[in-house]
């Protein structure tokens, strides 16, 4: 089949031929120094670089501190607070844990 004087891309849309599912192409900036331990320890491991770092940001998310809920919140404040009330001083009452001062 010979080639075409003319090829109309005008519906052409840029990116790969075959989009991969679940992935999106960034451009980021990333420390040289950063960028070289990665293409080392890939070089290493035997696997690609890009490979390496997206699985390092899914075990850092994963281990993430998660956002408290107000559930959690209640529950933290259930226990605390009964807590804090036993040991601190009520109403010009003195509480079971509370220090009493010394006549001079």
């Amino acid at each position: 089949m010979p080639m075409r004087v003319e090829y109309d891309f005008s519906k052409g849309k840029r990116g790969a031929v075959i989009p991969q599912k679940g992935k999106t192409r960034i451009s980021i900036f990333i420390d040289n120094a950063v960028l070289d331990a990665f293409r080392a320890r890939a070089e290493k491991a035997g696997t690609g670089y890009q490979t390496m770092m997206n699985e390092a940001l899914r075990q850092y998310l994963s281990e993430a501190e998660q956002p408290i809920t107000e559930t959690v919140l209640r529950n933290v404040l259930r226990q605390e607070i009964p807590e804090y009330f036993r040991g601190t001083p009520r109403r010009g009452k003195v509480g079971a844990g509370a220090r009493r001062r010394k006549s001079a």
